[in-house]
């Protein structure tokens, strides 16, 4: 990072260690010179959140926050373009989000957002936090239904309870921080931490987020495997 004036900080993958590749980055940049960072980091980041790894990114912003480097925090819901993956080979979704909701939003628009807060010039952006997210909060009922319309394939939504969900990705062979990361992650929905719905995509990056809907119908290809019901 040597000669950088900024650094686009995006989260590390899930790992046990996590937090401390994070923190070494932000030390490693300093000390290279960097003088602003730009930290992926999550919707609702907290040392008490309900989804662990968003306590994660809570260390990592605090960690940036003491560095004396010019931050800015964007804080992304759960990534619209994934939904399709939560479906599980018998066309369903799983976990323990109950009747929470969620503004689910597109990587595209996180990116166009990071893109303005990086290329802007004059500090405007300087100790900001923003949320990104969708238009719309929806809970997973309504979510599998907009599924269920664009792919043609019945998706349903069943609710686990906590328990239940970890046992039900046990067979996985996953260790039991990342299970716990995966079932807090529809725990939150159920809190409605997630429920959060901002103006970030509109106002920074100047134009609408995209919706469910009309981004599944735009993207085939990231629902192909869904559109045939399973045999039997």
């Amino acid at each position: 990072m040597a000669g950088a004036a900024t650094l686009f900080l995006v989260s590390a993958v899930e790992s046990r260690d996590r937090v401390a590749q994070q923190l070494a980055a932000v030390d490693a940049a300093v000390a290279a010179g960097v003088g602003r960072i730009v930290y992926l980091s999550f919707l609702a980041a907290a040392p008490h959140a309900t989804f662990t790894f968003a306590r994660d990114h809570f260390a990592t912003e605090q960690h940036l926050r003491a560095s004396g480097a010019a931050v800015t925090f964007l804080r992304p819901s759960l990534y619209l373009d994934l939904v399709p993956t939560w479906v599980g080979a018998d066309g369903a979704i799983r976990g323990p989000a109950g009747e929470g909701r969620v503004a689910w939003v597109a990587r595209d628009d996180v990116a166009d957002v990071a893109a303005a807060v990086l290329t802007e010039p004059g500090g405007v952006h300087d100790g900001r936090v923003y949320d990104v997210t969708g238009p719309a909060a929806i809970t997973l009922g309504e979510t599998v239904a907009v599924l269920s319309e664009v792919t043609g394939r019945p998706v349903a939504y069943l609710p686990e309870t906590l328990e239940e969900a970890r046992a039900s990705r046990a067979p996985s062979g996953a260790e039991a921080w990342e299970i716990e990361g995966w079932v807090t992650s529809y725990a939150a929905i159920a809190t409605g931490e997630m429920a959060v719905v901002a103006d970030t995509v509109e106002r920074v990056a100047g134009h609408r987020p995209h919706g469910l809907r009309g981004w599944l119908a735009r993207h085939p290809e990231s629902w192909s495997t869904l559109s045939v019901a399973p045999e039997g």
